[in-house]
Order: C-alpha cells, then sequence, then structure tokens
C-alpha cells in the first residue's frame, strides 16, 4: 500500500507527465501514430516470424502490401472524391435555393422564425465565392498549403516520418517489451504482465475488428447510395464509416446527409424510402454479422 507521500507524489507525476504531453502534442503525434500502427501490425508480423520468416523480412513484405493496398485504393478513391467534391462546390447554389423555398417556409410555421433573418443570399454568394474556386478536392486543400510553408512542412514530415518510425518499432517491438518489462519492480511484474496481456488481448482485437467493421460499413453505405444513384454516394459513404466508430453514430450521421442529398438531388419522397434501406441493411449487417464476427467473437462477447 502507499502512503499518503508516496500517493501525493504519484498523483504530482501523472498531472506533470499529462502536462507535458499536451505542450508537445504536435511534436508526439506523429510518434503516437507510429506506435499505435506498430501495436496493431505486430501479432501480423508475429505470425510471419512464427513461419520461419525473420522479423525483419516480415516487416518488409507487410510494409509493401500495405503501401501497394494503400496506393491502389487512392487510386480508386481519389479521382472519385475528387469529382464529387467538384459536383456538390458547383451545386451548392442550387441547393442553397432549394433550401431557401423549402426549409424557410416550415421554420416559419413550425418555430415562428421570420424569413428576413435568414440572409440566404449572402449565403448563397459566400458558396459561389468559395466553393466555386475550388474546381476540385485537392484545390482548397493546396491552396491552403501553399499560403502556410510550415503546415506544408509539417504535413511532409509527418508522411515521412510516421512510417519510418513505425518500421523501426515493428522489428523492435518484441525487443521493446522485454526491455520494458526489465523495468517492473520484480514483486509487480507477474502481476503488471498479466494483466497487461490481458488488457492487449480485448484492446488490440477491439481496434483490430472495429477497424474491419469501419471499411465494410463504409463500403456497404457507398455502394448502396450509389446503387441507387445518389451524387454523393462515396463521400456520405466513406464519412458514415469513418464515424462508424462511435455506434450508432455513422448510422445517423450518414442517413440525415443521404436524406439531405437524396432530396436535393430528386426531389422525391421515394428516394428517401431507399437511402433509409440502404442504411437499414447497413445496420442489420453490423449487428448481426460485422461486430459479432470482427469484434465480439476476438473479445468474448
Amino acid at each position: 500500500m502507499l502512503n499518503d507521500s508516496q500517493k501525493w507524489l504519484l498523483l504530482a507525476v501523472m498531472l506533470t507527465t499529462g502536462f507535458l504531453i499536451y505542450l508537445l502534442a504536435p511534436v508526439l503525434t506523429p510518434f503516437l501514430m507510429a506506435a499505435l500502427l506498430a501495436y496493431l501490425g505486430d501479432p501480423l508480423v508475429d505470425r510471419m516470424e512464427a513461419k520461419g520468416l525473420p522479423r525483419t523480412v516480415a516487416v518488409v513484405v507487410i510494409f509493401v502490401l500495405l503501401l501497394s493496398v494503400l496506393a491502389g485504393a487512392m487510386l480508386l478513391l481519389i479521382p472519385a472524391l475528387q469529382q464529387q467534391l467538384a459536383s456538390l462546390a458547383k451545386a451548392l447554389p442550387t441547393y442553397i435555393d432549394w433550401l431557401q423555398t423549402h426549409l424557410t417556409p416550415w421554420l416559419k410555421q413550425t418555430f415562428g422564425v421570420d424569413a428576413a433573418l435568414l440572409d440566404w443570399s449572402m449565403l448563397k454568394s459566400a458558396a459561389q465565392e468559395n466553393w466555386l474556386q475550388v474546381g476540385g478536392a485537392a484545390g482548397g486543400v493546396m491552396s491552403w498549403l501553399s499560403s502556410s510553408g510550415m503546415a506544408m512542412l509539417a504535413i511532409l514530415a509527418n508522411l515521412v516520418l510516421i512510417p519510418v518510425v513505425t518500421f523501426y518499432l515493428l522489428r523492435d517491438w518484441d525487443h521493446l517489451v522485454t526491455r520494458v518489462r526489465e523495468l517492473l519492480p520484480r514483486k509487480w511484474e507477474v502481476t503488471v504482465v498479466q494483466l497487461t496481456r490481458d488488457s492487449d488481448t480485448v484492446l488490440g482485437a477491439f481496434l483490430r475488428g472495429q477497424l474491419l467493421v469501419m471499411l465494410a460499413l463504409g463500403a456497404v453505405y457507398s455502394l448502396g447510395l450509389w446503387w441507387i444513384g445518389l451524387e454523393l454516394a462515396l463521400i456520405i459513404g466513406v464519412v458514415a464509416g469513418i464515424v462508424s466508430f462511435v455506434p450508432y453514430l455513422g448510422f445517423i450521421i450518414g442517413i440525415l446527409l443521404a436524406g439531405i442529398a437524396a432530396m436535393m438531388q430528386f426531389h422525391e419522397i421515394y428516394y428517401l424510402l431507399l437511402v433509409a434501406l440502404v442504411f437499414g441493411v447497413g445496420q442489420a449487417l453490423e449487428g448481426m454479422l460485422l461486430t459479432p464476427l470482427l469484434v465480439g467473437d476476438k473479445i468474448g462477447l
């Protein structure tokens, strides 16, 4: 048991450490990202190492496979996302006109909001001045980067630093874990190691399974919305998939965005039913198949 002075010392150390992490967050972020990636990739490297491959070779193989998958995904997704963002930029004034026509009377009738308080012309003008200058998905980003050399330098540094640090952490992960274990007091070692192993089994399986669920839901939503003809299918599907890490948030945000986009594009209630069908199927797949198979079975739930 810790005495009072030791408890206060421990509290002071924890607070100081937290404050330092907060101050150094911009510097530590790429290293924390690299550590997370190394942690997620370690089981796969261990399996390849168990089959006779040297650990360094196993890490190289995984990096080549991951980079190939990422490059292929970027070649497929980025042009489509760019096209859809450009379409969204051009269609914004039309969407604003639709909102002015349908939303203003509803707000006035339901909440008594004076239509004069909503300056739709200013909103439309701002959309035309800012979004129509983008010309594509990368336009706005590149314009911001070109105006901030330090921002571009930081992004490039992180793009280089994260893979490099991940590679070395992944290669030496088991050695690092062993060294940390050697630093533990002998009387606490068995307990700490057992708790860490139990936590690692559950946390690692949960994170890897949840990432797969997010990818699967993003694909299901994107394909479903593309099937009904929604122009912004990929953007909405990707956003809904990413925020699906929080239960039901992906479904709520996705169905709201898709419903609004469908009404603005098709102007028919029928397409709202199709949107609800797509997200209903996604939720059913998540609840009955994806989460139980990819997350629940892995963590024993």
